[in-house]
C-alpha cells in the first residue's frame, strides 16, 4: 500500500521587511538613522574593550582585567534591544563588520602596547561620546513619539554613565605609579 503525503500549503516569501508601526515611515526612520550608529560604536567599544581586557599589563591587571570583562558584556547586550528596536519600527540593521565600521562614530586602536592609563582614559572617552550620541537619539526619538525607543535609551545611557564613572575613578592617580 503506498502512503500518500500531503504537504503543507505554501506561501510566498516576503518581499520585504516592513514591520507594521503606526509611527510615519519618516518618524520611524528618523529613529532609524539614530539608533544604528549607536548599535555599531557598542560594537565597537566592546571589541576595543575586550582588546584591551585581553592585552592588559600592571599592578592592577586583576581589577581592570575583570572590570573591561563586566563592561565588555554591558556593551554587547545593548545591542540587541536597540537593533530589535529598529526591527519593530520597521527599519533594518546592522549586517557586517563593514557595515559596523560604516557607522561607527568610535576610532579603533590597534596599537601594539597601550599603557593602562592610556586604556583607562580612552574607554572613558568612547564612553563619554556614546553617551553625547545616546541623548541625541534620545531626542530623536522624543521628536517623533517613540517613546519605547527613548525608554530603553534611558537604561542604557544611565548603564554608559556608571561604566564613564568607573573608568575615571579607575584612572584617579594612575599616573603616579609605575
Amino acid at each position: 500500500m503506498t502512503q500518500t503525503t500531503t504537504l503543507p500549503k505554501t506561501y510566498p516569501a516576503p518581499t520585504a521587511l516592513k514591520t507594521p508601526t503606526d509611527l510615519t515611515p519618516e518618524q520611524a526612520g528618523a529613529v532609524v538613522k539614530a539608533v544604528n550608529p549607536l548599535i555599531a560604536d557598542a560594537f565597537s567599544v566592546y571589541l576595543k574593550t575586550k582588546n584591551f581586557h585581553w592585552h592588559l599589563s600592571g599592578s592592577h591587571f586583576r581589577d581592570y582585567h575583570l572590570m573591561f570583562d563586566e563592561q565588555a558584556d554591558q556593551l554587547i547586550e545593548s545591542t540587541d534591544p536597540l537593533a530589535e528596536r529598529v526591527r519593530k519600527l520597521g527599519g533594518s540593521t546592522l549586517r557586517s563588520i563593514s557595515h559596523i565600521s560604516s557607522l561607527q562614530t568610535v576610532r579603533d586602536n590597534d596599537a601594539d602596547f597601550v599603557t593602562p592609563l592610556e586604556m583607562l582614559t580612552e574607554l572613558m572617552n568612547d564612553n563619554k561620546a556614546m553617551a553625547t550620541s545616546q541623548r541625541a537619539a534620545h531626542e530623536v526619538c522624543d521628536d517623533n513619539r517613540d517613546f519605547a525607543t527613548a525608554s530603553l535609551l534611558e537604561t542604557i545611557i544611565d548603564e554608559t554613565e556608571r561604566r564613564i564613572w568607573f573608568l575615571f575613578e579607575a584612572a584617579q592617580g594612575l599616573e603616579h605609579t609605575k
